[in-house]
């Protein structure tokens, strides 16, 4: 067994270079094995990816197999009550989840992000149908739903608009949970109790403020920002 003169790895009887260094290998007491095979590939080839229309075939065909089975059983089993919706709407909301982002490579982020708050709040709507609940639905579930939307929305279009360095989205995500927890408890105290009264949320919200204002001062300093990144690593 031979050794690669610039490096030093050990070399193969069938290496004609170091597969390491691509050093040339000339050994006149051992010339190359050119008879036996390479221990290694010597084309470089890749595996074909997965067809992404049969994948999302594959997944509507499983996602509506367990619906439309559930929706059958629930016709023997129970049928005064449609316990079958939490299923059904679940295997829609899947599926809207998972199946157009894979058949639209360049779907828009604002695009995705509202379908995917669309699916939640129809599986909501299929839960309060069968506990006659359109009540708390139109009046709470749905306002949270799209306020979280919303939330998300605007992280979406803030963060994945362009590179942005992790001081900015933990900035930016701090105080967007912060809002969204505010805006909660606004909704739910005026669903309950017919007003709002600052409570927990303005706790968070002024926490989260007070995380905030530091980051931000540490992002507009050059001096101190360049000092977390170096200490943390960011």
């Amino acid at each position: 067994m031979s050794y690669c003169v610039h490096c030093g790895v050990e070399l193969d009887p069938t290496a004609s270079f170091c597969p390491l260094c691509h050093t040339p290998v000339l050994d006149p007491g051992q010339p190359v094995d050119t008879a036996s095979p390479p221990p290694f590939p010597t084309e470089r080839r890749e595996v074909p990816p997965a067809s992404k229309g049969e994948l999302a075939l594959l997944l509507t065909a499983m996602l509506a197999s367990a619906a439309v089975c559930c929706g059958v059983l629930n016709l023997f089993l129970h049928p005064a009550r449609a316990w079958s919706l939490y299923v059904i709407g679940a295997a829609l909301m899947l599926w809207l989840w998972l199946v157009p982002p894979l058949l639209l490579r360049r779907m828009p982020l604002a695009a995705r992000l509202v379908l995917d708050t669309g699916a939640v709040a129809v599986y909501l709507f299929l839960i309060a149908l069968d506990l006659d609940g359109m009540g708390w639905y139109l009046r709470l579930a749905l306002p949270i739903v799209l306020w979280g939307g919303a939330c998300v929305l605007f992280l979406g279009l803030i963060l994945w608009s362009g590179r942005r360095s992790i001081l900015t989205t933990v900035t930016v995500l701090i105080g967007t949970i912060g809002v969204f927890l505010f805006g909660v408890e606004l909704l739910i105290d005026r669903f309950l109790y017919g007003s709002w009264g600052p409570g927990w949320s303005l706790v968070v919200l002024t926490i989260c403020t007070a995380l905030v204002i530091p980051l931000v001062v540490v992002r507009r300093v050059p001096s101190l920002r360049e000092e977390v990144r170096r200490r943390f690593h960011m």
